[in-house]
């Protein structure tokens, strides 16, 4: 039988559903429009759980992606205590692409499991708690521009999480930026003017002659007769700086000399060697505590020979103590009644390990009463980890130089954290970055 030609009826219907019509491609737009309006309302109803426990693989790149989902525009939820702080936010931005290229572990989770979590993290009875994360923190690292012989622990851990921040440093304080920031981290410092004590050890090592040039160069620049004078300077715009909301952190020797310098205002703690005149008599006797964020009821070590700053730093006997058994350990905090101490602990363990540096704890004793210890070496009397309030702000000082080298000594290399990507020791440097994201008052200006 030959072909018989279509009836105008059968016509227009061929027409209709042959795939190569203006009609069919209109209706076929139409349904995969329909249906990518369907996939995305579905998986806007998504959230993603960012666990910290023991499961999860890269503990220090998952605070970046938090940090910068929020810095996008994003918001999140900080379960304190829930599966070792774990994190839950919208399912944006790309956010599980990215967390998997970093090596973080991410759970996709319906709306409905998100609203269970948050109802049992929510009950009376359990010691957790749901922060809202709603702007990222603007952040600044006080460090020198030149290249020193050591490296930096906050440093390290921001480039690994790929947390963006700035660097300033004296200069930049004294002309009044910090008021573009929210936080600030003190890089390894003396802030007592006394170039870290090094003299006795390093007093013609190239790097410190450097070192002490460049700064009394600055000093002179900046019109101020001594180094100390320039570092008392930068403690007052850094003590104004919290006293109107700011967020401070500061690890090893930056900790102690910040307090030393303001207890010692007006008096010379500055060996002959250093400065070229003597030390104020009496300097002990004369020193003003009220002045101090942290600190009271010690005495500067002004001999040049010793390498330390006061008695605020525990004494340092490395054989006195096998480094297998040198931890410390963290308070647990009411998640719900006193949420900032319990932030800045979230952690997958409790007990941490110790390490050393400049400044590696505080005694006890010297610790003013209304600063929070967040973790001490249990029956040593000493605390590794404290916090406190200035003002509008707060401030954080950690003890010791680096979370994952026990030893860390001038001319170590720097510390590859993707060696260390689980380190509870550095989370707790980025539980102080992300901190102010929990914030929603706006500092003084």
């Amino acid at each position: 039988m030959g072909f018989m030609p279509l009836s105008s009826e059968k016509k227009y219907s061929f027409m209709k559903f042959h795939p190569f019509s203006s009609i069919t491609m209109k209706y076929l737009y139409s349904a995969f429009l329909f249906f990518l309006i369907s996939v995305c309302s579905l998986h806007a109803q998504e959230r993603v759980l960012i666990p910290m426990d023991g499961s999860q693989t890269n503990h220090l790149k998952a605070y970046g992606i938090i940090f910068n989902h929020i810095a996008d525009g994003d918001t999140g939820i900080w379960l304190l205590n829930y599966r070792g702080g774990s994190f839950l936010t919208t399912n944006q931005n790309e956010i599980v692409r990215k967390s998997r290229v970093r090596n973080v572990r991410v759970e996709v989770i319906s709306e409905a499991e998100a609203a269970e979590i948050i109802g049992y993290v929510e009950q009376p009875n359990v010691n957790m708690a749901s922060i809202n994360l709603e702007a990222a923190p603007k952040i600044a690292v006080y460090s020198p521009p030149q290249s020193l012989p050591w490296d930096d622990a906050v440093t390290l851990a921001l480039d690994y999480a790929e947390i963006p921040y700035d660097t300033i440093y004296d200069i930049e304080i004294l002309s009044g930026v910090l008021s573009d920031y929210d936080w600030l981290h003190l890089h390894h410092e003396d802030f007592t003017g006394q170039y870290g004590k090094f003299w006795a050890m390093y007093r013609n090592a190239p790097w410190y002659i450097t070192r002490v040039r460049q700064l009394e160069a600055m000093a002179a620049e900046l019109g101020f007769e001594k180094v100390s004078q320039l570092k008392l300077a930068v403690v007052h715009e850094i003590r104004d700086f919290v006293a109107a909301g700011g967020f401070m952190f500061a690890m090893c020797s930056a900790t102690d000399t910040f307090d030393i310098a303001l207890a010692a205002e007006g008096l010379d703690i500055v060996p002959t060697p250093l400065d070229g005149d003597p030390v104020d008599p009496n300097v002990n006797e004369r020193l003003n505590f009220n002045n101090t964020f942290a600190f009271e009821n010690f005495e500067v070590i002004t001999d040049p020979y010793i390498y330390e700053h006061a008695t605020i730093d525990i004494e340092v006997d490395l054989n006195r103590i096998s480094e297998s058994l040198d931890y410390f350990t963290l308070f647990e905090f009411s998640a719900k009644w006193d949420p900032v101490p319990a932030m800045l602990t979230q952690n997958h363990v409790s007990s941490i390990r110790g390490f050393y540096g400049q400044a590696t704890a505080f005694q006890k004793d010297k610790i003013k009463n209304n600063v929070v210890i967040l973790g001490e070496s249990p029956g040593r009397d000493q605390a590794k980890y404290i916090h406190g309030n200035y003002g509008q702000g707060t401030f954080t000082f950690y003890g010791g130089h680096d979370p994952e080298d026990y030893t860390h000594r001038v001319g170590d290399p720097p510390t590859d954290l993707s060696l260390h990507t689980n380190s509870p020791g550095y989370r707790l440097i980025l539980n102080n970055v992300l901190f102010p994201a929990a914030e929603k008052k706006k500092r003084q200006t």
